[in-house]
């Protein structure tokens, strides 16, 4: 006799798990239960119909319920609202949206795959006409005209969809304000990285308010926590998300420590006859081996399959996850994977980080740009942990194949022997990857200390002594306040004003040819000498949006992005 499998919700983890079951089963009685109007369709393209990048909402939709029976012979239901597990009885109560009907459904094996829900402050106002959420294709046709309405918007969220949404937005010409409540957008990235984002939402007329969250909604005014008024039409409600597990908890299914539902290694929860799958569950975080929460399309549908392969008596092999990601953000991408600084301190590991910047390709070429790549890495053993690269482009290449090199247990002294692809197009010749890799192995044996960029404001506090090594037309364009300048090609002949029984710090434009200087001060009576990981540039990019926000004297007297 055929067994009965019961999915409920759709999308990546639950349209995946049914569709896999029926590779697998041709006999199998399947039937998925969506509580929405849509069991198929790409929530990571919804904002790109604001701009009219996807032109047409129902374009959005990937597959519709016709299909799904005519191709695949899977009973798909939308419109349907599980309401209750009844685990003794092995059934399920369904609620039909439309009339409110309800019955049960019997089910051998069931499939949760609810996804997760978009958080709410609570705050006066919320529940205004104005406020809108983006979670499904349904939202966004809502939203859509809204926009198309307004003139002033506001985004609360500076995470994927909220960046998303901003840009689009932005690119139709609405005036728009991204208001986050913590000290940066992305908290995927670190601070130093992340402050390239902060430029470039800047330089795109954005509105930028960060560490100041919503207090409330009155009208078209929204009032934030400082005091600080702004006027919005149409407010965007994009904080994140948390795991729906309302189903799971109400049948006493066990809820893990992050708050999503806990799952062994096949995606079988407490009850054997219950999978779950996608946003609502918590994984196993590779690096840490620790639990971790993961709302990826990628990650959910893998998944799906291995669920749906020990279904059917297959064994799956279980890797655990990293949290590789990607963004574009106006005119640069940013990209990550693994373990940021938070993470890797919250684990307890030893670790240790370089900032390097280096062109994404020969920079004869035209359209050449300064690519910031920031690793992690464990020491002693030089594991990597992370990896953050942005860049005009490149910057998601790089990154996946870090990411591939993670899941490889890799070193540092790996990426130094990497053999990549290089055209004056695509790279250079020694990629950034390798480039990182030897900094990192030099700092990992000790054959160059550095110090944070994020460190200068306080060294300058201190009265440290700080040297550009670059050349004097460089310094003038922008410097260091208080910075010496000690060029490259001068500093064997000056070195009576390099103290040697003080720390100094040296840096040029990209941490290159500073490093050349430390290196040989080092051996010739100078052991204090230390590099300023991420050079003039990245701390040009990190000051620039501190110096728009705090009013105290500028690190930096000026700029030189490229």
């Amino acid at each position: 006799m055929s067994k009965k499998i019961v999915v409920v919700g759709g999308v990546a983890g639950g349209m995946s798990f049914a569709a896999r079951c029926r590779r697998l089963d041709p006999t199998a009685q399947i039937v998925v239960f969506e509580r929405g109007r849509d069991v198929s369709f790409s929530n990571c393209a919804l904002p790109f119909h604001l701009s009219g990048v996807v032109a047409e909402a129902s374009d959005l939709v990937l597959v519709t319920p016709q299909i799904f029976r005519e191709r695949y012979n899977l009973d798909v239901r939308p419109g349907h609202d599980v309401i209750r597990i009844n685990r003794a009885a092995k059934t399920l109560t369904v609620r039909r949206v439309d009339t409110g009907e309800e019955f049960d459904e019997p089910y051998d094996v069931c499939c949760l795959s609810p996804g997760a829900s978009p958080i709410i402050p609570d705050i006066p106002g919320k529940d205004a006409d104005t406020v809108h959420v983006v979670r499904n294709v349904t939202d966004i046709e809502r939203l859509k005209p809204a926009c198309d309405a307004a003139t002033d918007i506001a985004v609360i969220g500076g995470g994927f969809i909220g960046l998303e949404v901003m840009e689009n937005l932005r690119r139709t010409g609405k005036n728009v304000t991204l208001i986050e409540a913590a000290d940066q957008v992305m908290t995927r990235l670190d601070a130093d990285i992340a402050q390239l984002l902060h430029k470039e939402i800047h330089d795109h007329g954005v509105t930028l308010l960060l560490g100041d969250p919503v207090a409330r909604i009155d009208g078209d005014t929204l009032t934030l926590a400082s005091g600080r008024t702004v006027t919005a039409q149409t407010v965007v409600m994009a904080v994140g998300v948390a795991p729906e597990t309302s189903l799971a908890r109400a049948a006493d299914l066990q809820i893990g420590t992050t708050g999503g539902i806990s799952v062994d290694h096949n995606y079988r929860t407490s009850d054997p006859s219950i999978y779950a799958v996608g946003d609502a569950i918590e994984e196993y975080g590779r690096l840490t081996g620790k639990p971790v929460r993961l709302t990826m399309a990628g990650p959910a549908q893998r998944q799906a399959r291995a669920a749906a392969d020990h279904v059917n008596g297959r064994t799956n092999r279980h890797t655990g996850v990293i949290g590789s990601s990607v963004i574009r953000v106006f005119d640069l991408t940013a990209a990550s994977t693994g373990l940021n600084d938070t993470e890797c301190a919250a684990a307890g590991l030893s670790y240790d980080t370089i900032y390097y910047i280096n062109a994404n390709k020969v920079g004869l070429m035209p359209d050449s740009a300064p690519l910031h790549l920031k690793l992690l890495f464990e020491t002693p053993t030089g594991r990597i942990l992370g990896a953050q690269a942005i860049s005009t482009d490149g910057a998601d290449k790089r990154i996946d194949v870090v990411a591939a090199l993670i899941m490889q247990g890799a070193t540092v002294h790996d990426l130094t022997e990497l053999e990549l692809c290089y055209s004056p197009m695509y790279g250079t010749a020694k990629d950034i990857l390798n480039m990182a890799g030897l900094v990192a192995v030099n700092q990992l044996t000790g054959d160059i200390t550095q110090v944070q960029m994020s460190d200068v404001r306080r060294l300058l506090d201190e009265g440290a002594t700080i040297i550009d090594v670059r050349e004097p037309g460089e310094y003038a364009q922008g410097h260091i306040t208080g910075a010496i300048n000690i060029p490259f090609s001068q500093f064997r002949d000056r070195l009576d004003e390099i103290p040697q029984d003080t720390p100094v710090y040296l840096h040029c434009r990209i941490g290159q040819r500073s490093y050349y200087v430390t290196r040989e001060l080092n051996q010739i009576g100078y052991p204090l000498a230390r590099n300023i990981n991420g050079a003039f540039l990245g701390l040009s990019c990190l000051e620039y949006f501190h110096d728009l926000t705090d009013p105290r004297e500028r690190v930096v007297t000026d700029y030189n992005f490229n």
